[in-house]
């Protein structure tokens, strides 16, 4: 069974502010190291323990960690964000090219704190993988920093290009809808929210509710999704950068993803030189156990394909 160890790293962003970062790993630190990176309001649990486990028992030393303003990492307290106001602003400068409003952090701050991870680490480049949000700020950082990057796998994602960020009206609602406070009204409307974007055909809301539970008990903390949300709605189109990059990707996308429809996924693969599709027919936005062996083999052996070091 491959070890996991546990620790925080403290870093600070452009503004000097310190960023602790709540971090595990697993595996072996002589094999590749596979970072994989969180989405929206996901906590460090939304890999899987087992999934983490899995890939290290496969040969990867396995990162994970908490984003900002989530789980055991910073919490940026106080620090207040108009989302509405963002979001309208954004998506005004997205046309006409102006400077993007203001915000707390960026993809590109969060790309930072996974970099400064690997230099705490002692890790020069690694494979990197993130999932929905976490999607985007792995390709922000082989944007970023390209050397520190081995390969790239972006699961449930997009490019941030007006067309290709679009989601069901139900899903958008219930990711945009705030949780109750309370522990049991939060599971309740947690799996409510989760079934809408989940995989049909691998719902269990025995095994969700357990999972949110989870996540209250670990760290309650709604105020930073907003400061979160900010940072994707501020994120300019990322068309032009991936057409320039130089490594190997893998995108991965449920057919079943309500979320971030597969256009997404396609459009991601479509731009970046020489990357490879895995559309998978039952996923939807989450990463459902059954589905697990698809999506290891798939990630063991795309990092396998790219080399252990650069």
């Amino acid at each position: 069974m491959p070890f996991a160890s546990v620790n925080q790293f403290a870093g600070t962003d452009q503004d000097d502010t310190e960023i602790r970062l709540y971090y595990e790993t697993h595996g072996d630190p002589a094999d590749p190291a596979l970072l994989l990176v969180n989405g929206y309001s996901s906590q460090i649990i939304g890999w899987f323990e087992g999934f983490r486990e899995q890939l290290a028992e496969r040969g990867r030393f396995v990162v994970s960690f908490d984003n900002r303003d989530v789980g055991l990492s910073t919490h940026l307290d106080g620090v207040e964000v108009d989302l509405a106001a963002v979001s309208k602003a954004a998506a005004a400068a997205a046309v006409s090219g102006e400077p993007m409003p203001p915000v707390p952090y960026t993809l590109s701050d969060f790309a930072d704190d996974a970099a400064g991870l690997l230099d705490h680490l002692g890790i020069g480049a690694a494979h990197i993988a993130g999932m929905s949000m976490g999607g985007m700020i792995v390709q922000q950082m082989a944007i970023d920093h390209p050397d520190r990057v081995l390969s790239m796998t972006s699961i449930m994602s997009t490019t941030n290009e007006p067309g290709y960020f679009e989601a069901t009206p139900e899903a958008m609602a219930a990711l945009m809808t705030p949780p109750p406070p309370d522990r049991e009204g939060y599971i309740a409307a947690s799996v409510a929210s989760r079934k809408v974007s989940s995989s049909r055909r691998y719902f269990d809301p025995d095994r969700v509710a357990e999972m949110v539970a989870t996540a209250y008990d670990r760290m309650f903390y709604p105020e930073g999704l907003p400061r979160q949300m900010a940072a994707v709605r501020c994120s300019r189109s990322r068309v032009e950068s991936l057409r320039q990059l130089d490594v190997p990707t893998l995108v991965i996308h449920g057919r079943d993803d309500p979320l971030i429809m597969p256009n997404g996924g396609e459009r991601t693969a479509e731009l970046v030189p020489g990357a490879n599709l895995l559309l998978i027919g039952d996923m939807g936005h989450d990463l459902p156990t059954p589905l697990w062996p698809i999506l290891i083999d798939a990630m063991i052996s795309h990092t396998a394909h790219a080399g252990p070091c650069r």
